[in-house]
């Protein structure tokens, strides 16, 4: 049999375990959305212009969660799918050492038989040559040994076995689980921006300009409080070859359309697009802000440098690489390109660096 047969014949051996591991075991999807009451739909209507851009900058600011939660879903499968792969693979490997030393063990079974079904040393003993029991004393303790070092290696192998049919089937209840995260992070994104889009469409032309108009006023006097602390006299480091590469590749995507899930090359999410360009620098990190939050080193602001990525809100939802004199290059969120903007302009949880 082709190795890429076996290969597919033991994913599928794993996949069937899995069934017969956990017996009458589904995985459900999640639970449906509430429909809101008439009361909770009055309430949550809002009232004054200012109103609808804060209804729809939570709106979005939710998207971006459960995108953060789709990607690290995403990013999650992907790996289990690799070690499925590779386990299968071990799998495979393991049953063709179990048929090589079966048929090992197979061929002294047929040799003892040949001889009258009696073993090497009864044979010697019967001889009547003690010269040849002498000579033949020292080979039929190798063999023995080799014997029973077959057996050993075989029983090694077959555990190895079971224990990779036992990871492999761990792997496809992870993946399973990860999968259902995903279509619900997907289905809460799809959602959100549905709203946040509904709401926008009910404006009138003017209305829309004006609520253009208040969201850069917010962002101005954010950043203009930002830089009132005298923040850029104490950012003053240069930054590394890495740095300098990094941002180049994310100012250069600079009017690409933002996408959430999307990594390049065409349209990024803000943390898709910070990935991209620490993977341009050589650099790879994680794949969502709330991972590279957690996972990258800490800096102080005063201490940040181009190419740090400045992480945003309390839950880690938003990221933007600095690029120097207080501002950021960034993917905004759905219907908006990635762009240039104030470092201030939304409220900052802190600084990482990939290459420290």
């Amino acid at each position: 049999m082709p190795k890429q047969r076996r290969l597919a014949a033991a994913i599928a051996l794993v996949c069937a375990l899995t069934a017969l591991a956990v017996p009458g075991t589904a995985f459900a999807d999640p639970a449906p959305t509430p429909t809101p009451t008439p009361s909770t739909t009055a309430a949550a209507q809002p009232r004054t212009l200012e109103e609808v851009g804060k209804q729809i900058d939570d709106l979005y600011r939710q998207a971006a969660a459960a995108t953060d939660a789709y990607n690290l879903a995403e990013e999650q499968t992907k790996q289990q799918s690799a070690q499925i792969v590779q386990l299968a693979q071990e799998i495979v490997k393991g049953q063709e050492k179990i048929k090589r030393l079966k048929d090992q063990a197979g061929a002294t079974a047929r040799m003892q038989y040949r001889n009258g079904g009696l073993p090497p040393g009864a044979q010697m003993m019967l001889s009547g040559d003690p010269e040849t029991f002498l000579n033949g004393a020292d080979a039929l303790r190798q063999g023995q040994q080799a014997a029973q070092g077959v057996l050993g290696e075989l029983n090694r192998t077959q555990v190895d076995l079971a224990a990779y049919s036992k990871d492999a089937t761990a792997q496809w209840k992870n993946l399973e689980a990860n999968r259902v995260k995903k279509e619900a992070a997907k289905k809460d994104i799809t959602e959100k921006i549905a709203a946040a889009e509904k709401l926008q469409d009910q404006l009138k032309e003017q209305e829309k300009q004006r609520l253009a108009e208040l969201e850069r006023k917010k962002e101005f006097d954010s950043q203009t409080a930002w830089l009132s602390t005298g923040i850029l006299k104490e950012i003053n480091s240069s930054a590394s070859d890495q740095g300098k590469k990094a941002v180049k590749f994310a100012t250069d995507q600079i009017g690409k359309r933002y996408v959430w899930g999307a990594a390049g090359p065409d349209t990024f999410d803000c943390s898709g697009l910070t990935s991209q360009a620490w993977i341009a620098a050589g650099r790879g990190i994680p794949r969502t802000s709330q991972e590279q939050w957690a996972q990258l080193p800490h800096v102080a602001i005063k201490d940040m440098r181009p190419g740090d990525l400045i992480i945003y809100f309390a839950d880690a939802t938003h990221v933007g690489m600095y690029i120097g004199d207080g501002a950021i290059v960034h993917a905004p969120r759905p219907g908006r390109t990635v762009t240039i903007t104030g470092a201030g302009s939304m409220p900052i949880l802190g600084v990482v660096r990939p290459d420290k």
